[in-house]
């Protein structure tokens, strides 16, 4: 079949093999039912074969109608580059795959579906007030905003929009909703997802949003270091097990978060040592509290008969509030001070009253440098050296050395 092709010759040919018509259209035969057009090519030096269809749906008339078609589109003109065609259906084919396959595949969760999701899963490891807290403010400032969003279409924008209202009024509201939905967020990510988070307060978020006036900063009332001998003589009388947890707050110097969640399985009676986990400290890294004979014989009295998994429960077996400890405050007439307010009493007599070095005194408080050179010096938790702190502090608390303290300061 030399030249141009006949269209009763092809009505006939059944041998296998690619039957040239001219300017790269091919009739090509696999076989008695298997017949086809096609048209070569070369693009970018790589020789193609663009499908124009069967032999029993396509004329030979059209299908050089198709090859001329396909013929402009690939060499293009002045204004139109060329096209390799091959490339271009291939591409269509996968894209068309691909939102087939997301319009097959079940929806994305909105926020607020993951954020229920989320909020199931933590329940048991939260306090009464973390439950009612998280639903209720999710409720009440994101979902508004973003609770009908999938995590890929919340921006930053969005955490603007929900924070501004309550940004200056509700400052504490305002950071806790932001922390909570950027938690909620990176549950629910890739963790090798380049994308930032976008409720994290990054400099252009705040920047975008209003203004903060500078705080004033209210300092926890405090009892002062030397009430304290008399003060302990009369917590020690107080009965119940929010007086003993107030009385090992005040041994260890731990924030109040710190003890209501204390389980049973941080201490090491062997070592005295009470081990808190990262997740429940305020800089979130691990702190352990060597413990003095004091603060032993409290987890000695509160370990007998106890079979649950908190060190103080509450009546209920959930974590006591810190109102149950300043009930017990109230109780001895010492309703003027706050729970917090020991760990100020704390720091205060240790500068004034022993020579412990800065890092020794500030690591049992479990306090972060400002000066990252200074935090990477002082990372050690010096855990021998706080516990001699923890027991001279102990001892002063107990009365064993008010008589020395007071002949110290005593006048001529």
């Amino acid at each position: 079949m030399a030249g141009k092709l006949q269209a009763l010759q092809i009505e006939r040919e059944t041998k296998p093999g690619k039957y040239a018509d001219g300017d790269g259209l091919y009739f090509v035969v696999a076989g008695p039912t298997s017949r086809s057009w096609s048209y070569r090519y070369w693009f970018g030096g790589k020789e193609r074969w663009y499908g124009l269809g069967s032999f029993e749906n396509v004329s030979l008339k059209d299908a050089r109608l198709a090859r001329d078609a396909a013929r402009l589109r690939v060499k293009g003109d002045r204004n139109t580059p060329g096209v390799d065609i091959v490339l271009e259906k291939r591409t269509a084919r996968v894209e068309a795959q691909a939102e087939a396959a997301a319009a097959a595949a079940p929806p994305a969760p909105t926020f607020s579906e993951c954020a229920q999701v989320y909020i199931d899963k933590m329940w048991d490891r939260w306090s009464e007030k973390h439950r009612d807290q998280w639903p209720s403010s999710l409720k009440t400032y994101a979902y508004p905003t973003i609770g009908d969003l999938t995590i890929a279409e919340i921006r930053p924008s969005h955490i603007q929009t929900l924070l501004t209202p309550i940004w200056i009024a509700k400052r504490e509201t305002a950071n806790r909703v932001r922390g909570r939905v950027e938690t909620i967020i990176a549950a629910n990510v890739e963790i090798n997802d380049p994308a930032p988070n976008p409720a994290a307060l990054t400099k252009v978020l705040r920047e975008a949003l209003p203004k903060r006036p500078k705080r004033v900063v209210q300092h926890h009332p405090a009892l002062p270091y030397e009430e304290m001998p008399a003060f302990m003589a009369a917590l020690s009388t107080a009965s119940g097990r929010a007086a003993k947890m107030l009385r090992f707050l005040i041994f260890t110097a731990c924030r109040t978060n710190e003890i209501v969640a204390g389980a049973w399985t941080e201490v090491d009676r062997p070592a005295s040592v009470w081990k808190i986990p990262g997740e429940r400290m305020k800089m979130e890294e691990d702190h352990s509290v060597p413990l003095s004979e004091p603060a032993l014989a409290i987890l000695d009295e509160a370990r007998n008969g106890e079979q649950g998994q908190l060190i103080f429960p509450g009546d209920d077996g959930e974590p006591f509030s810190e109102n149950a400890m300043l009930a017990v405050l109230a109780r001895l007439g010492y309703g003027h001070v706050t729970v917090h307010g020991f760990r100020a009493t704390y720091a205060t007599w240790a500068e004034d009253c022993t020579d412990y070095p800065d890092g020794v005194r500030e690591a049992a408080l479990a306090h972060k440098y400002k000066d990252e050179t200074t935090a990477a010096y002082q990372r050690g938790q010096k855990l021998e050296k706080r516990r001699a702190l923890m027991r001279d502090w102990a001892a002063f608390i107990t009365g064993a050395n008010v008589i020395a303290l007071r002949a110290g300061n005593a006048g001529p």
